[in-house]
């Protein structure tokens, strides 16, 4: 009787030696980031800039750039702009806006790039943690969000994902509130550079901690009283 052959992926010997160098368990975060026409100007400019610090704030903890890593996508159209990487790796693109804010694909694909690098940390005998989906953006989707919110909700349910959205300026939070189980939260002005040391504080004390161990995050100090 013959099996079928599978064809060869040179991406599971590049993730096994990946694995075998740094056995630490891993944090993942995907950053979900709002890059359509609306945010042009100041708006993209001060993201670019909370990013880079966000890069900055994770290398200089060696047990974060060694746990934490980071997956981006930008939306619209949805692109994945940095594929999994170590924080000690990772290196902050440049974005720039344009499209429209087609919210729920972004959310679908990340959660389907999620299950995908579950299997690889669980296909090499890595631990990992809850991992953390973080959705900014500045208006309101511009395609249907039901799938991906019942998909969020569900994976919630299972404690399988963490998903935060933070929403600047003019964005649609009542269009928030229906994603998840977790309030979104407004952020005050365009404070991106007290958000993101925020995030990257957060991931270090999740890193620092033990796999499933409850952490109790700092207090939001950039959100809209």
């Amino acid at each position: 009787m013959s099996t079928e052959q599978k064809p060869y992926d040179p991406s599971n010997r590049f993730a096994a030696a990946e694995f075998a160098m740094n056995p630490e368990p891993r944090c993942p975060c995907i950053l979900l980031l709002d890059t359509s026409g609306s945010m042009g100007g100041e708006p993209i400019e001060l993201l670019n800039a909370g990013i880079q610090q966000f890069q900055t704030e994770l290398q200089g903890d060696d047990l974060a750039a060694k746990r934490v890593e980071v997956c981006i996508y930008t939306f619209g159209p949805v692109k994945k702009v940095v594929d999994f990487v170590g924080a000690a790796g990772f290196s902050a693109p440049t974005l720039r806006a344009e499209g429209l804010t087609p919210i729920g694909e972004a959310i679908e694909k990340a959660l389907d790039a999620l299950e995908e690098r579950k299997k690889a940390y669980k296909d090499n005998g890595i631990s990992y943690y809850r991992p953390w989906i973080f959705l900014i953006t500045d208006g309101e989707p511009t395609d249907d969000t039901t799938n991906a919110a019942r998909r969020l909700q569900e994976a919630e349910a299972k404690k399988s994902v963490a998903f935060f959205a933070v929403g600047i300026e003019d964005a649609d939070m009542e269009a928030l509130k229906k994603l998840s189980v977790r309030a979104p939260i407004k952020l005050a002005g365009l404070q991106f550079r007290e958000l993101f040391s925020w995030l990257s504080s957060s991931l270090q004390s999740v890193s620092q901690s033990q796999v499933g161990e409850q952490v109790k995050l700092a207090p939001v100090g950039w959100a809209e009283v």
